[in-house]
């Protein structure tokens, strides 16, 4: 059982309720540490249990532990904040998305690994399951793009070297420890690269002073140096362009980076965005070389409403235009909840759709 499989989901799950309500009782001060653990427990279980009740190969945690994909991980590095949203209302609903603020990093003190992040997390999603466990990691470059170099130079680094070089060490220490805990996947969802097409990205990036097609070059070098010499666990990389409580935070294709980025970039695996027009057509996958393989967001999970088989299987058959169909596979766009309140939607919608996958899978390649 090898990864990527034909049936793919990006990792975050819906937070049942009841979990929520009891993590701010915690935060209060009105529940305690224990309580909060144990309820994580039962939570994951019964989502591992919904995983494999509709056929996948590979689970994951839901990300119950995290109040979002990415600044839980970032935390344990040191004094930073990934995710400061100035202005924040919430807003948008499942059929008017609103363009969500840009999140902007807070870098309180230098980039250091001093402990394994999520090797506990692997280790109990594996005693739970016979399937693949994939665990999920923001990439390196999450920081500086939320910022550029005056979030990395406002208070804890005098250069942006040093900054890149802690970083690099930071990843490659925490895929070493979740390699020696047996874990063989690992997602790293590096939104940046699918925002580049964007205009108004551009501009903004412009506008504190980085060239955005320079930006590409420097993001996949960094990325490389942290997978450099890596063999175990097997790194996928997945890309979309904000997924925040039903909001997004660009649009536009893949075009302007797909040739650097499926040719320059050491990763074989790659989970796209691919459920509406904001993110382009299949045609920059012509740019995708023999042995990579490109996981198909189809599926959307910023909304309830449900795809069809037929829309589906017509989709398989444009992206086959540019991309052997034995190097595709299916997905969600994205996770359920890439923060803690999730997406405008059911669980029992979110089963449906992870089940549409399984069974698309099937129906096309003959597994799951």
């Amino acid at each position: 059982m090898h990864p990527p499989f034909r049936a793919e989901h990006i990792g975050s799950l819906l937070r049942p309720t009841e979990l929520l309500e009891l993590r701010q009782r915690h935060a209060a001060g009105a529940a305690t540490a224990e309580a909060l653990r144990a309820a994580e427990d039962a939570a994951i279980r019964a989502a591992v249990a919904m995983q494999e009740r509709v056929g996948l190969r590979v689970v994951t945690d839901g990300e119950f532990r995290r109040h979002s994909y990415h600044s839980y991980f970032f935390a344990q590095l040191g004094d930073i904040k990934p995710d400061y949203v100035p202005g924040d209302d919430g807003g948008g609903t499942a059929t008017t998305p609103r363009r969500a603020a840009q999140p902007i990093a807070r870098i309180n003190s230098r980039v250091a690994w001093t402990k394994p992040i999520h090797v506990d997390d692997f280790t109990f999603l594996k005693s739970l399951t016979s399937a693949m466990p994939k665990i999920t990691i923001p990439g390196p470059c999450a920081l500086h793009f939320r910022g550029g170099d005056a979030a990395v130079l406002a208070s804890a680094y005098k250069d942006t070297d040093s900054f890149w070089s802690d970083i690099v060490a930071a990843f490659r220490q925490e895929l070493a420890a979740l390699a020696g805990a047996g874990c063989a996947y690992v997602q790293m969802d590096e939104t940046a690269f699918a925002k580049f097409g964007d205009p108004h990205v551009q501009a903004s990036l412009a506008a504190r002073g980085d060239n955005w097609s320079d930006l590409i070059d420097r993001y996949i070098e960094v990325t490389n140096e942290t997978l450099k010499g890596v063999s175990a666990p097997r790194v996928g990389m997945h890309l979309c362009r904000g997924n925040r409580a039903g909001q997004f935070h660009s649009e536009g294709g893949y075009d302007v980076v797909a040739e650097r980025l499926f040719n320059k970039l050491a990763i074989d695996i790659y989970f796209l965005e691919y459920d509406s027009d904001r993110a382009g057509d299949f045609s920059p996958l012509r740019h995708v070389p023999k042995g990579k393989h490109v996981v198909l967001g189809l599926v959307s999970t910023k909304t309830g409403e449900m795809e069809t088989r037929d829309e589906i299987r017509r989709r398989v058959d444009e992206a086959t235009k540019y991309v052997d169909l034995d190097r595709l596979s299916i997905s969600p766009q994205c996770g359920f909840a890439s923060i803690d309140r999730g997406n405008p939607l059911s669980r029992q919608a979110q089963e449906d759709k992870l089940a549409l996958v399984v069974d698309m899978a099937r129906e096309i390649w003959g597994e799951a």
